[in-house]
């Protein structure tokens, strides 16, 4: 009996892993399929500060919100997309879908990742990737090395050096995200 073998493109796989790893981050980057573990409990509670920050900020009347992991299509290679753990985009953003769960870059004003396990991806990959898809601003918490990064104004498809923010200081950040607002490094670290 001959069996007919179907090879997976990268989307698909990653398809069939988010349906096996309920609550797990799979992500395409560069190229490359990457699944997260669910985050902890100081990684879920920094992003419900963030949220309540902008809140406070208000960032809906400033015609923008913010969503949790919302896809982010990226144009570095066709099948290529990120979730980013928190994501200020345009009020109207759902206007700017593509694909799947997966919206076009333009509507996106901010982009924070909380390192966990992936944080080599945070600080590699992603920065390259949100770069090119000229994401105006990246925030990173990253936990690993006890520190904030923000990476701002992307050229040709590149962030120059990040800032880098340590306990005790408060990020300032740009306002191409339609608010005014400084995060204490402390909270986005320890949530």
């Amino acid at each position: 009996m001959a069996v007919l073998q179907h090879e997976l493109t990268l989307g698909e796989a990653a398809d069939l892993l988010s349906r096996a790893l309920p609550g797990h981050r799979v992500e395409i980057l560069q190229g490359r399929l990457t699944v997260t573990p669910p985050p902890d409990g100081s990684h879920a509670l920094s992003l419900t500060k963030l949220g309540r920050v902008f809140d406070r900020a208000g960032i809906v009347e400033a015609g923008c919100d913010y969503v949790q992991g919302v896809g982010l299509w990226l144009p570095t290679l066709p099948e290529d997309f990120a979730i980013p753990d928190l994501s200020v985009v345009d009020e109207d953003f759902r206007d700017a879908h593509v694909t799947k769960n997966h919206y076009a870059p333009n509507v996106f004003r901010l982009v924070v990742e909380v390192t966990s396990s992936n944080w080599s991806d945070d600080l590699g990959p992603k920065v390259e990737c949100y770069a090119q898809a000229g994401i105006p601003a990246y925030l990173v918490a990253d936990r690993k090395h006890d520190e904030v990064l923000l990476y701002t104004d992307p050229a040709d498809g590149k962030y120059s050096g990040p800032q880098r923010f340590k306990r005790g200081q408060s990020v300032p950040l740009p306002e191409t995200i339609g608010v005014r607002v400084e995060l204490s490094v402390d909270t986005l670290l320890d949530g």
